[in-house]
């Protein structure tokens, strides 16, 4: 790590290009970018939906575009909304406070305190969430408390950083337990410790740093999630594990975007008394994405999870080029190597298919022999959105199907497995599954927004007994050394269960990133084994300031 800070310090010495920061990732308000690139995109190329967060300056180019077409009062909204929360890179924003506070606060709609001159801009903003909810199947109110702080800028016009700091409290609802209580962590978050009854307490922090190295390059240091695909889910990385330490380099230009990233993950976690130095291991990562036109993408990825020991990183993995799989053969071939695809093709500014294939491994002869062998750990992903449908301004529909081969992203241990302080790092439920997703997305109003989800999964779970768990290949924590059977393999095998997850949200924007959401959840899960059959009902209200909604879909 000593020669990547080295290499980092040298390049910042060199740089010298104007830099922005990143849209801060909630789904929510990537959707409405989305829906805006479908309809305009080719006319602002630059942005690669694929590879999540997206740059600010490229989110305002978009808005641009999308202004100008904009005739519903809803997209108007929508539109100004993205300008003027980009206020810093356009001249089209309509963000001046009709009364500011104290006459120091507000002075903009979107940000509490901001400044900005030639040399030096900031933006400082308060974090809240508020949920008070009620489960079915337990006891007592289930909340969510959170307080923080968000602040970005940038200095010189040439260094952007950004920083999110958050103290959580939380009592879940009884699936998220019982997912808490099988891995011993918290979705989404790293350490945490007790919180009254059944209750958590921990904190959050993400942050990072980055330059322009040239006018074509950029990288990037910091503590921070990653989303790689156009997918509700995403089978190569997706944001469900922690943020991680990362290193990363953006490489755009004529039709061809190449993205390099480092990381130091969290191998392992344990809770117990005194001060641990949990184990650490690395994962390197490419993605080549290609616009072949202005209106389709193709993406190739291909990545490497490892360990050396304690705190040594695999100094022929820092090559941004060469092809991963050559050189972890060429040193011994125990690290975990995966490879694959995507695309995007966006049809007559209405319509998007979508997709990814991933292997984790691959031998032709026992794909074409047909025998269930253990080792055909493949996922495969396809996806259409249609914006706008059936002639109906702002009704958004998205269908995606998720197909997940058993002991995909197992590995021989936890130091080469594909997760990160022991949650996965690509699907939330793991592997061994089929799964089908509709989403319809529906703004009558320009402040409501309305949403339902379907998502319906068949999986096999794993048999676990008060000594032993057998190795079906659904949980990524598990080691393949473990599974259950070498052929016969199929899709769903194990405990094979049937789960449909509901979840209708209304949401209402009281003033710029201030959110009211009331929601719905209903689970149904029938298993072959009565004793994990579950049905659950759920309903929350929820007040959001600068944050994302908190979900658990898994």
């Amino acid at each position: 790590m000593r020669f990547i800070l080295c290499m980092l310090a040298l390049c910042l010495a060199l740089a010298a290009k104007a830099q922005d920061v990143y849209v801060p990732y909630n789904p929510d308000i990537y959707h409405l970018i989305e829906r805006y690139q479908i309809k305009y995109g080719n006319q602002v190329p630059q942005l690669q939906t694929a590879v999540r967060p997206y740059g600010r300056q490229e989110v305002a180019a978009l808005a641009e575009v999308s202004a100008q077409h904009a005739r519903s009062a809803v997209d108007q909204f929508n539109t100004r909304y993205l300008l003027n929360d980009n206020w810093n890179y356009t001249t089209q924003e309509t963000n001046q406070s009709a009364r500011p506070v104290l006459k120091r606060f507000y002075v903009n709609q979107s940000d509490l305190f901001h400044f900005e001159n030639e040399d030096f801009s900031l933006r400082v903003n308060p974090v809240l969430d508020l949920e008070m909810g009620h489960d079915s199947e337990t006891n007592g109110f289930r909340y969510v408390n959170t307080r923080g702080i968000q602040l970005e800028g940038t200095i010189d016009h040439k260094l952007g950083f950004y920083t999110f700091l958050g103290e959580n409290q939380a009592r879940f609802a009884g699936y998220v337990m019982d997912r808490i209580a099988r891995d011993n962590v918290v979705p989404h978050e790293g350490w945490w410790k007790p919180f009254k009854e059944d209750g958590y307490d921990f904190f959050t922090a993400r942050g990072y740093l980055n330059y322009a190295l040239s006018k074509h390059v950029e990288i990037q240091l910091g503590h921070d999630r990653q989303v790689i695909g156009d997918g509700y889910r995403s089978l190569v990385y997706s944001d469900y594990a922690p943020p991680a330490f990362f290193l990363k380099l953006s490489t755009h230009v004529w039709r061809i975007h190449y993205m390099n990233l480092f990381q130091e993950l969290t191998a392992d976690y344990h809770r117990g008394d005194g001060d641990v130095l949990f184990p650490k291991k690395y994962m390197a990562l490419h993605r080549l994405g290609i616009d072949v036109t202005d209106n389709f993408n193709l993406g190739l990825f291909e990545q490497i999870i490892f360990a050396r020991g304690k705190g040594r990183f695999e100094l022929q993995y820092l090559n941004p080029i060469i092809f991963y799989r050559s050189v972890e053969q060429a040193i011994g071939s125990e690290d975990n190597a995966m490879l694959g695809a995507d695309f995007r093709w966006n049809i007559a500014s209405r319509v998007q298919l979508y997709g990814q294939l991933m292997l984790d491994e691959f031998l032709l002869k026992e794909v074409k022999g047909g025998n269930g062998w253990w080792g055909n750990k493949q996922a495969g992903q396809l996806g259409a959105k249609y914006i706008d449908a059936f002639g109906l301004p702002n009704l958004d529909l998205q269908g995606e199907v998720n197909i997940i081969r058993p002991y995909t992203y197992q590995h021989i241990s936890e130091f080469s497995n594909y997760q990160h302080y022991r949650q996965p790092l690509a699907h939330p439920m793991g592997a061994n599954l089929y799964e089908l997703i509709g989403i319809v997305r529906y703004q009558p109003l320009p402040r409501l927004s309305l949403t339902g989800k379907a998502i319906a999964t068949r999986f096999g779970q794993d048999m676990v007994t008060a000594t032993d768990t057998t190795n079906w290949g659904n949980n990524v924590l598990l080691s393949y050394l473990d599974r259950a059977q070498g052929y016969g393999n199929t899709i769903g095998q194990g405990i094979k269960t049937n789960q449909l997850h509901l979840d209708l949200t209304a949401t209402f924007m009281l003033r710029h990133n201030l959110f009211i959401d009331l929601k719905q959840i209903i689970r149904r899960t029938d298993a072959a084994e009565d004793l994990l059959d579950k049905n659950t009902a759920y309903t929350s209200f929820a007040l959001r300031w600068n944050i994302p909604q908190r979900l658990h879909e898994f």
